[in-house]
């Protein structure tokens, strides 16, 4: 039987806590927290259960105002220089947000839309959230607003006040294009490891995640909590998804994740950056 769950948006202790040998399927709010050192998972399904979750963040080691370190890492067939030039291209526009909750923090990925500091994420990410930190790949951390959000799409606009000079907005792509097979790039920030960088294609298309939504994207670049929110972009660097979910038997990336097409983002857009909130 398929136990469908969030990861993301429920606060974590410091430690983590053994897992119950055989959980009923439940909602995560907000993420997985994972001890660095060991990088061991502290919950999710049990044993055997493959779980549909979304996947929003979560280090023991991120805290608020503090830039996380960037890392990079590739997989995959295509040359390294085309996939070297879109990392290049498209990090400066990719953020970590730390979110600060009443019992925790938990982190996720943003994409920069605009020069006037809007960021784009999943609203599981900030859902809760008391104040969000916004992590550039440059280091500079600022404090950023809710704008708009919509639970029902899982998709939500924050804002920073920076100096326009010093945004870098992503070039929205165009979904209905995308083809089975097509070379994709995830970039986010993985158990809050800022900058990290997969490749795999697109496996389907148009399908259903009950943690998520339908019509979505779905990929085996490697995608897992932290990375919720952030791009998934196609071969010219462009961003054809929002990551968002996951199906997996272990809590962590199998192959198979979801991203929200970029052009379902685009019909909701001017509403999220109109202040709308459902």
């Amino acid at each position: 039987m398929v136990a469908y769950e969030y990861f993301d948006n429920k606060p974590q202790p410091e430690v983590p806590a053994a897992p119950p040998a055989s959980p009923p399927p439940k909602r995560f709010r907000r993420g997985l927290l994972v001890a660095v050192t060991a990088l061991a998972l502290a919950s999710g399904a049990g044993s055997g259960a493959a779980a549909a979750a979304l996947i929003g963040q979560g280090t023991a080691s991120a805290s608020a105002g503090t830039a996380l370190p960037t890392t990079q890492t590739s997989t995959g067939s295509t040359s390294s220089s085309t996939a070297a030039s879109i990392y290049k291209q498209d990090l400066p526009g990719v953020v970590t947000l730390t979110v600060n909750l009443s019992r925790g923090q938990a982190i996720g990925s943003g994409i920069v839309l605009d020069t006037k500091g809007d960021i784009l994420t999943n609203a599981h990410v900030i859902a809760g959230g008391q104040n969000i930190q916004v992590a550039f790949s440059d280091g500079t951390t600022v404090a950023a607003t809710l704008v708009g959000s919509n639970t029902v799409a899982d998709l939500a606009v924050i804002r920073v006040s920076v100096a326009a000079s010093t945004l870098h907005p992503l070039t929205l792509g165009n979904s209905s294009s995308v083809q089975i097979g097509d070379t994709v790039y995830a970039i986010g920030s993985p158990f809050g490891l800022s900058g990290s960088f997969t490749e795999g294609i697109v496996s389907n298309i148009g399908k259903t995640a009950a943690a998520s939504g339908a019509n979505l994207i779905q990929t085996d670049a490697a995608i897992n909590p932290g990375n919720s929110g952030g791009p998934l972009v196609n071969s010219q660097g462009q961003v054809i998804g929002v990551n968002n979910s996951i199906e997996s038997p272990v809590d962590g990336s199998v192959g198979v994740g979801f991203a929200i097409p970029i052009d379902q983002v685009n019909e909701l857009l001017p509403s999220l950056e109109g202040g709308s909130n459902v």
